[in-house]
């Protein structure tokens, strides 16, 4: 990155000439063992031809860089709807950039990550080609999304106030490195093992060697505790040289939240994250939160230190903290850190430079608003009047307490504002369509560049609190029981009078830039027949467009990837890669593991059958039952006469989650032994389904 991104602005460019200074090479991202936010876990009970389906078992994943059917250029409606939010938006505020600039320490010339095997994990150099501050917005990108680009270009090693340091840009979030008085205190260690330790070589290389004291994972998404075994040795924790503290049910959520649709979780992240989209203005520009996930080793050591309430003080190697308990907010349990002998504030992912999403698009349960308010206004009410300095877990922080209080309550405003106002229409009796229509910002929060869009969406937001409250009926009994969407689009087309009437129509409304009108149209003759290429064609364009004027990251990447699939099909990826963690695996308890089988169960193949099962785990004396009846799995109390049992210990069990031996090899080995009929397990893991990967989604 150049030295001249200070002198950077916003604006509309020609992307034909950065294409020019773009290559064709498959950039940096070579594999994806997580995608953010969803936890898996590997085979189960892989063994002897009898194998569970593992939890999301992705495909090795790079971007698609010259795949297919190349990309279209921004049409005039673009273009116009582009430049229009330079003239709405204040551009010329340049305060952001002398935020994210303040307290530059060092970076690295290039930033490229590699795991141990040499696969690149993270590559900001991708990024870099095309993305700086001295080069306005193409017209394929809506220039408030490149602005946010921008910044988050800004990488490397930055202080924050006194004993307080981020590395920025090594990942999707913020590492912090919190100087004690013989080693750091580390912050959320990023995704993955090898961007953490690449952080922390960062910090050493520029502040001197520390050994690392504490971990501290501010909530449960993989984001801020999957690098930890690149910061610190499981030994020394073991040991008692290094502290990990979390939140109250730390382990729980980590490893839960995601697990049980996890799969479905993660063919959407995709989409939600534009990891396979090309490094290119017309492809992967930001996420958001960061410019993408990285894709190394995901780990996990369980907390040693559990903080249960708001008012928990800790002094750890001469550093003061004093926690605040946020539960239900950004994630299922999370915790906001004080420093009163710093005068700084750590808001977690609660507050950001950005609006948060209240439902992810990779799917998720719907977050509380409400509450989320509720406790950036307590932490307002407890600190607000003494922090100096506000730092979070993405983006940059802010300084002096006038702006900082201005800052948290505005943070506070946006999801207030979304919650009341989204049911404020709802009680009107409108439906979550369209108050996501209807509902509109005051300007005082309209004109803020961290209540912007750039991740969650006023939009989507609105429809999850509606969702939240009422459900999927929206009330009008013609929406009680509708028609597949297969069977519907046939009849939809028919009655439109066939294929060639809709979509010589379509490609008129196209042509006048209505591209929403013209997706919800085209995209009933894609499901009534999705052999035709023109339907298909035309909707990529709909979706392109909208993806090149999207605010948000995650929008923009939806859009993208579903024209991708429509003009190229599914991608096309060497290689398998597991999105496994072995340290997630070993963490996961026993009775989610025999809920996730239930969910693997076939309805269709189990009906009719009995058949009772028992594990026990013989270093942990206890046992399970496992119960086949009804077309439904259960688990209890070990059987008294069960068809068949197998005994083993909790850490064989782990090794056949991760495929490392199998339940021949095991029982050959003796670490496993079976009574009863074999063939009920045999039958047992016929009725198991594995999900596919790779399911369409913008196509039957």
């Amino acid at each position: 990155m150049s030295e001249k991104l200070q002198n950077g602005n916003g604006g509309n460019g020609d992307p034909d000439s950065l294409r020019d200074d773009i290559d064709n090479q498959q950039a940096g991202l070579s594999r994806r063992d997580f995608i953010k936010g969803a936890t898996v876990a590997g085979g189960m009970l892989a063994a002897g031809g009898l194998s569970t389906p593992a939890l999301a078992d992705f495909p090795a994943a790079k971007p698609l860089t010259g795949q297919g059917i190349a990309p279209k250029p921004a049409t005039a409606a673009t273009r116009a709807a582009n430049a229009q939010v330079l003239k709405e938006l204040p551009f010329n505020d340049r305060q952001d950039f002398e935020d994210a600039q303040r307290g530059f320490v060092g970076r690295p010339e290039k930033l490229t990550i590699k795991d141990a095997g040499g696969n690149v994990v993270w590559d900001l150099e991708s990024y870099k080609q095309y993305i700086d501050l001295d080069k306005p917005a193409p017209d394929t990108v809506n220039p408030s999304l490149w602005r946010n680009a921008q910044l988050n270009m800004l990488y490397g090693l930055f202080k924050v106030t006194d004993r307080i340091y981020q590395v920025r840009g090594y990942d999707l979030s913020n590492i912090t490195f919190v100087q004690g008085n013989t080693g750091w205190i580390v912050i959320d260690p990023l995704i993955s093992s090898e961007t953490a330790k690449a952080a922390l070589d960062l910090a050493t290389q520029h502040l001197g060697k520390r050994p690392v004291k504490a971990v501290i994972y501010s909530h449960t998404h993989v984001d801020h505790y999957g690098g930890v075994r690149g910061v610190v040795d499981k030994a020394d924790v073991d040991a008692g040289k290094v502290q990990i503290v979390g939140p109250k049910d730390f382990i729980e959520y980590a490893v839960s939240e995601n697990v049980i649709a996890g799969n479905a979780m993660s063919r959407r992240a995709i989409y939600m994250y534009g990891s396979l989209l090309p490094r290119d203005p017309w492809g992967g520009v930001n996420a958001g939160l960061g410019q993408t996930t990285s894709l190394g080793t995901v780990t996990l050591i369980p907390p040693t230190k559990i903080v249960e309430e708001t008012g928990t003080e800790l002094t750890i190697d001469g550093v003061r903290m004093v926690f605040q308990m946020t539960p239900g907010t950004e994630a299922p349990t999370e915790m906001n850190t004080w420093f009163p002998d710093l005068k700084a504030l750590w808001m977690a992912e609660n507050c950001t430079r950005t609006m948060h999403n209240i439902l992810t698009l990779r799917g998720a349960q719907v977050r509380d608003s409400q509450k989320w308010a509720y406790y950036i206004n307590q932490t307002i009410d407890l600190y607000g009047s003494q922090a100096e300095v506000e730092f979070h877990s993405h983006h940059w922080p802010i300084w002096g307490n006038a702006r900082v209080l201005t800052y948290l309550k505005q943070q506070r405003d946006i999801y207030k504002f979304l919650h009341d106002q989204s049911v404020n229409l709802m009680n009107k009796g409108f439906t979550g369509v369209e108050i996501a229509q209807m509902i509109s910002l005051p300007p005082e929060l309209n004109k803020n560049w961290h209540t912007r869009g750039y991740y969650g969406t006023l939009k989507h937001n609105s429809r999850a609190i509606y969702q939240r409250y009422m459900g999927w009926y929206d009330g009008n009994p013609a929406n009680l029981d509708n028609l597949p969407p297969e069977e519907s689009a046939k009849r939809y087309v028919e009655y439109m009078g066939g294929e060639a009437t809709v979509l010589r129509r379509a490609q008129i409304d196209f042509d006048k830039g209505n591209y929403r009108w013209v997706a919800e149209v085209v995209k009933h003759v894609v499901f009534a027949n999705p052999q035709n290429t023109a339907a298909k064609l035309l909707l990529a364009d709909a979706f392109e467009q909208m993806g090149y004027q999207a605010e948000s990251g995650p929008w923009r990447s939806v859009y993208l990837q579903g024209a991708f699939e429509l003009r190229n099909g599914l991608p096309t990826i060497d290689g398998k890669g597991g999105t496994a963690s072995p340290d997630v695996i070993k963490s996961m308890p026993l009775d989610m593991l025999f809920e996730y089988l239930a969910v693997c169960l076939n309805a269709q193949k189990a009906a009719g059958k009995t058949i009772a099962l028992n594990i026990i785990f013989t270093d942990l004396d206890k046992g399970y039952g496992l119960t086949v009846e009804n077309a439904v799995l259960n688990y209890g109390k070990p059987h008294e006469k069960p068809d068949a049992q197998v005994s083993l210990s909790k850490e064989t069990l782990d090794q056949l989650q991760l495929k490392e031996t199998t339940l021949a090899d095991a029982n050959q080995q003796g670490k496993l032994t079976f009574e009863g009929r074999r063939e009920a397990f045999r039958e047992f893991m016929g009725l198991l389904d594995a999900f596919p990967a790779w399911f369409n989604i913008v196509t039957p």
